[in-house]
C-alpha cells in the first residue's frame, strides 16, 4: 500500500478532530487535562503522519495512537502523584494529635523559660528572634560587638533548651501520676 500524503493526513485530521478529543475526553472523564492529551496525542499522529498507509482506517489509527497517549497520560498522573499508604496514614492520624500536644507544651514551656530570663536577656531575644534585628544593629543598640552577641545569644538558647525539656518533662510526669 502506498504511505498518505501530507495533504491526504491534513484532511483525515480535520475530519476526525471532534470524535477524536471526544474519545479522549471518554477516556478521562472529569480531567482538565483532556483536551491537552487531545493535543498531543494530533502531535504524535502528524509525527507518525508516515506510518501511515493510505486506504487503511485512519479513524482506528489515530483512537489507537490516542488511547496509548492517554494511557501515558496516566501513568505519568499516577507517577507524579503523591500517595500514602493506609498504614502511614494510620500512624499518622495516631501520632499527629500527640506531636501537636508535645508543639503546645514546648511552646507553654518556652514562655515560662523566657520569663525566668533577666530582662536585658529577655530583650536581646526579642529583638533577634521576635523583631528579627539583624545582629549589626543589636551591637549598636546594646554597644557591644557582634561576637559578644553570637556567644551570648548561644548561651541564651542553650539555656532555653535545657529549661524547656525539664518543664516538658515535669509536666508530662504531673500528668502521668495524675492519671494513675
Amino acid at each position: 500500500m502506498a504511505k498518505a500524503s501530507d495533504q491526504e493526513i491534513v484532511e483525515h485530521l480535520t475530519e476526525i478532530q471532534m470524535a477524536l478529543r471526544l474519545y479522549v475526553q471518554s477516556l478521562l472523564p472529569g480531567d482538565a487535562s483532556a483536551q491537552d492529551v487531545a493535543q498531543l496525542a494530533n502531535t504524535v499522529l502528524w509525527k507518525k503522519r508516515r506510518q501511515f498507509e493510505s486506504g487503511t482506517n485512519f479513524k482506528a489509527w489515530a483512537f489507537s495512537i490516542a488511547r496509548f497517549e492517554v494511557l501515558s497520560y496516566r501513568k505519568k498522573q499516577a507517577r507524579d502523584r503523591l500517595v500514602f499508604s493506609n498504614d502511614l496514614q494510620n500512624i499518622m492520624v495516631e501520632e499527629l494529635p500527640e506531636e501537636a500536644e508535645d508543639l503546645q507544651l514546648r511552646h507553654l514551656a518556652l514562655k515560662t523559660c523566657l520569663e525566668k530570663l533577666r530582662p536585658q536577656d529577655q530583650e536581646l531575644i526579642h529583638h533577634r528572634y521576635t523583631l528579627r534585628t539583624p545582629l549589626a544593629e543589636v551591637s549598636e543598640q546594646v554597644d557591644r560587638s557582634v561576637g559578644s552577641i553570637k556567644v551570648t545569644l548561644h548561651r541564651l538558647r542553650n539555656t532555653l533548651q535545657t529549661c524547656i525539656e525539664a518543664q516538658v518533662k515535669a509536666t508530662k510526669t504531673l500528668a502521668e501520676g495524675g492519671q494513675a
